[in-house]
């Protein structure tokens, strides 16, 4: 077959690069949209932050005071002083020694520069950290101390020894000359230690140790009782059985019960390292003159402008800047698509708040079913733009900061021909449970049956999917006493 070359007219669609930039910082969350904007900053130094409103806000160099303002502020500022200088005087004796800041003190004077001090947040001890550092204090011989700090690194995270004593002691130099026993013992140590219940080799152990270390009372016997004998019953809530094995009232029973539940199934997990994330909401809402309208959130809008002495350069001497003309292009791209990015956001949330106004006055039992198509539709964008806008985005109002995905959810029709957020179906939920009778709670039959009456046709499978969703407990672990 011989080659030929051959000529075709098609129409397609291309991104231009402005374009998927927009549609790039459209889909970042916050904390992604400044880190993407601090590294533009550093690669094109026509773009800078905006830092004027800065410093106007500060006092003093927004304004101006008149001549005879000045002469007031003055001679204020000298009659205090004069009454500093009085009252530091009468704090000195006839020596000429100055009382007052006797028994403060180093720190109790100090000049003016080191009033503005930085706090350094101290740093958390690990579990194994703590625990060694008790060790180091304890009155036990190097022997000892070694076997303790060895079973201590083998514990996790939760404070539990998992990994039996005897396969620890393979691990140990047979010339060490270290038998089983003395590796319990070393346990009974590490058990001893603070927090109460660390080095337990199972739930049950732990809950023992924690009884254990608490003072000796009746209620603290019959706790003890329960944990070690008759753990399985208290977590079926058999009451009944329970009354009956100990021989105890219902008022022992449930003060009992409050103290095993009030105890720390993981003791090592209060040394864990913490990672609090914090978030910035992107709009905020509020109700004005009966109205709920939302603004955007100046902490999260970052200010970008073009940096004027580069652009007055590029503009004296065209031609011979080199490539300083394609990134001011590049800048100007930038600040307009993180404009076009809020102004996006602000007209989504807008649209969410009229839809879900009962929301907002009555709260979740009274959202509405919303899709992505019907804002879509309304804002005459497209379904994948909406995605974008509501991932990762944040809106604070009265009831609580919510992502802008928490106001779209599922529907069930009702008897009616409407339907039923799945959102408002999950709070009814929550109320019923709330509301009943702790001897005697809900099944999730009859929180279907209960939702029927008021209209809501939802199946028990759908019940118990959205009771787990809800981390509420089946029926047989809400038995109360």
């Amino acid at each position: 077959m011989k080659p030929s070359l051959q000529l075709k007219l098609s129409q397609h669609l291309t991104l231009t690069p402005q374009l998927q930039q927009s549609i790039k910082l459209l889909q970042l969350s916050t904390l992604e949209l400044n880190q993407e904007i601090e590294r533009f900053l550093l690669d094109n130094p026509m773009l800078e932050r905006d830092e004027q409103d800065d410093f106007v806000a500060q006092p003093g160099l927004a304004t101006s005071a008149s001549p005879a303002e000045r002469e007031r502020e003055q001679a204020q500022e000298r009659a205090t002083s004069d009454e500093d200088e009085v009252r530091q005087g009468s704090e000195r004796d006839e020596e000429g020694i100055d009382w007052s800041n006797v028994g403060t003190g180093a720190s109790a004077k100090r000049d003016d520069d080191d009033d503005d001090f930085q706090e350094f947040q101290a740093a958390e001890l690990s579990l194994r950290e703590h625990l060694d550092q008790q060790v180091a204090l304890s009155p036990l011989n190097d022997r000892d101390r070694a076997l303790v700090r060895f079973i201590i690194e083998a514990i996790d995270d939760d404070g539990y020894l998992y990994q039996p004593l005897e396969e620890l002691l393979e691990l140990l130099p047979p010339e060490f000359a270290i038998d089983l026993d003395e590796l319990s013992i070393a346990l009974h140590h590490v058990q001893s230690l603070d927090p109460a219940g660390v080095g337990a080799r199972t739930p049950q152990e732990c809950l023992s140790l924690q009884l254990r270390a608490r003072p000796e009372s009746s209620i603290q016997m019959l706790a003890l009782e329960i944990v070690d004998q008759h753990l399985d019953l208290l977590a079926e809530r058999n009451f009944v059985r329970l009354k009956k094995l100990t021989g105890c009232n219902d008022e022992d029973l449930r003060a009992t019960h409050t103290l095993i539940c009030s105890l720390d199934p993981h003791p090592g997990s209060r040394h864990a390292a913490s990672d609090t994330r914090y978030v910035l909401p992107d709009v905020i809402v509020r109700k004005t003159r009966g109205l709920w309208t939302v603004n955007l959130n100046q902490e999260a809008m970052p200010r970008l402008r073009v940096n004027s002495l580069y652009a007055s350069l590029l503009q004296q001497n065209r031609g011979q800047t080199g490539g300083l003309s394609g990134q001011l292009q590049e800048a100007r791209w930038l600040i307009k698509n993180v404009q076009q990015r809020f102004d996006t956001i602000l007209r989504v949330s807008q649209a969410i708040v009229d839809q879900q106004r009962q929301f907002f006055d009555h709260g979740d039992v009274a959202m509405r079913p919303l899709t992505l198509r019907e804002i879509a539709d309304q804002l005459e964008l497209h379904e994948s733009t909406v995605s974008r806008v509501t991932t990762q985005k944040y809106m604070a109002t009265p009831r609580g900061v919510f992502e802008l995905k928490y106001f779209f959810g599922s529907h069930v029709s009702t008897d009616t021909g409407g339907a039923a957020s799945s959102t408002a179906i999950r709070a009814l939920i929550r109320q019923l449970v709330e509301a009943e009778d702790g001897k005697k709670p809900l099944s999730d039959a009859k929180i279907a049956e209960v939702l029927g009456q008021q209209g809501i046709v939802v199946a028990r499978r759908t019940i118990a999917k959205y009771r787990e969703s809800l981390n509420i407990p089946p029926v047989s672990l809400r038995k109360s006493i």
